[in-house]
């Protein structure tokens, strides 16, 4: 059963996106932070049961062996498997598992299972953000509306979350350092287990989660992140490209987008690189702002923190993340290798998007399920303009514990319609993720896009 917010109902205007959006916490709240809360707004104690632990900090010490670039080794290499969930017993878990998850154990009987290990609360970041998240507690406040927020800057600005809009900022604004270049790839899998890999070049420049950036800088240059992406193969797709910027005031200024297309070889601006456009050589089986389980404008959703549930969610999945793995390996007909994931039971907020009266999107209902120690988006269960589930998007996380940062390793999204998914971030083959980078802000620019794709 969830567990009820105390301050939703107080909050319930703030939830739907009205415009008095400028809730914040009072100091005396804020000094939970780091105490009877970890820092970054997770209860830090353990369940009832103990079958989630008490957080002590996460991962803190690299592994013995590891040198930076190298695949992420795995910290617990001697827990074994508890007890798989099936489609034979998954019903005596149901009060742990979404619907999107019981709908793949009635879509894939003979398959889908997860193997459940004991709890690790792994997630860490650098003290500065920890610091920075308490300094946001009490300054930070969503735009009207809440497309946009201010006062905050480094670390996660609403710790303590009255609404879901505020919950749904988190996610946007988790640490993932400073700056990212990545290397992978992507599948859309058919339900016979064809596939072919779209291999990307990515960077990511984050400019709120730089060292010194400011609130006030932050608003005064309207710029949260920029991301440039480059397709590498295969031959008919390479050289395609993808910039976007997107901005801390949505209002004032919408994201910007632009792609190159290798045949015209041209540079267009792309305002359509959003919401429910079909995503990037996606086959049709994600959205523009399924990237990264959510990402963009909130502004087409009513949006309700509904409290917490302890779920059984995809957590230090080092396995899959290997360098020992194939893609091969990993890739199966209707769904990933079942071998290579870790579920773990944690404790996750609860948040429902409604789409709002007069606007479109092809999810009429989205419901995220975000890690508390992380805000990693873990789960998200889609809904048609039925109200149908359509399709249930799993972020397998692991620690990049260099920086450190809880991030996804692999995001899968399974259309149930079709019984096809799609993987993204397949890196087993690939050279590790570089969290060292500091590209400049002149890279991120229309005619450096051009340059990127002619290459």
């Amino acid at each position: 059963m969830i567990k009820k917010v105390g301050l939703i109902a107080a909050a319930l205007s703030l939830a739907l996106g009205s415009a008095a959006a400028n809730a914040k916490i009072s100091p005396e709240e804020a000094s939970k932070l780091g105490n009877e809360l970890t820092p970054l707004g997770a209860e830090k104690a353990g369940n009832a049961d103990g079958s989630i632990p008490a957080w002590t900090g996460g991962i803190t010490t690299l592994p013995a062996g590891y040198q930076v670039g190298d695949h992420h080794p795995d910290p617990y290499p001697g827990d074994a498997v508890l007890f798989e969930i099936t489609a034979k017993n998954y019903k005596e878990y149901t009060a742990n598992l979404t619907e999107g998850q019981i709908k793949m154990f009635e879509t894939y009987p003979d398959t889908f299972r997860m193997p459940v290990y004991q709890t690790r609360r792994s997630a860490s970041n650098p003290q500065s953000v920890y610091e920075q998240t308490k300094i946001n507690a009490t300054r930070a406040e969503l735009l009207d509306g809440g497309n946009g927020l201010k006062g905050a800057a480094i670390g996660i600005p609403f710790p303590i979350p009255q609404n879901g809009l505020e919950a749904i900022w988190n996610h946007i604004l988790r640490y993932r350092g400073e700056a990212i270049q990545r290397y992978g790839g992507q599948a859309a899998v058919t339900s016979s287990g064809d596939y072919n890999v779209i291999g990307f070049d990515e960077q990511l420049l984050l400019q709120y989660s730089k060292a010194d950036a400011t609130p006030e800088q932050l608003e005064a240059d309207n710029i949260l992140f920029m991301f440039k992406q480059k397709i590498t193969e295969p031959a008919r797709l390479a050289g395609t490209a993808l910039l976007v910027h997107e901005t801390v005031d949505q209002i004032k200024e919408p994201r910007k987008a632009w792609t190159y297309n290798t045949g015209q070889r041209r540079v267009r601006l792309a305002p359509n690189i959003a919401y429910d456009t079909p995503g990037t050589a996606s086959d049709g089986l994600r959205t523009t702002d399924d990237f990264d389980m959510f990402n963009g404008s909130p502004n087409r959703y009513n949006w309700e923190l509904k409290g917490k549930k302890e779920l059984y969610v995809a957590y230090n999945n080092y396995a899959l993340h290997s360098d020992n793995v194939k893609f091969a390996d990993v890739l199966q007909p209707n769904h990933i290798n079942p071998d290579l994931t870790r579920w773990e039971k944690h404790r996750v907020w609860v948040v429902e998007a409604t789409l709002k009266e007069g606007f479109r999107h092809i999810y009429q209902k989205r419901v995220f399920f975000i890690d508390e120690d992380s805000w990693q988006i873990q789960v998200a269960d889609m809904y048609d303009n039925r109200g149908e589930l359509y399709r249930v998007g799993f972020a397998y996380g692991v620690n990049y514990y260099e920086v450190p940062t809880q991030w996804s390793t692999l995001d899968v999204y399974h259309d149930l319609n079709s019984r096809r998914y799609l993987a993204m971030g397949l890196d087993n083959e690939k050279t590790m993720y570089d969290f060292t980078i500091r590209p400049r802000e002149v890279e991120f620019t229309p005619q450096a896009l051009r340059r990127e794709g002619m290459r």
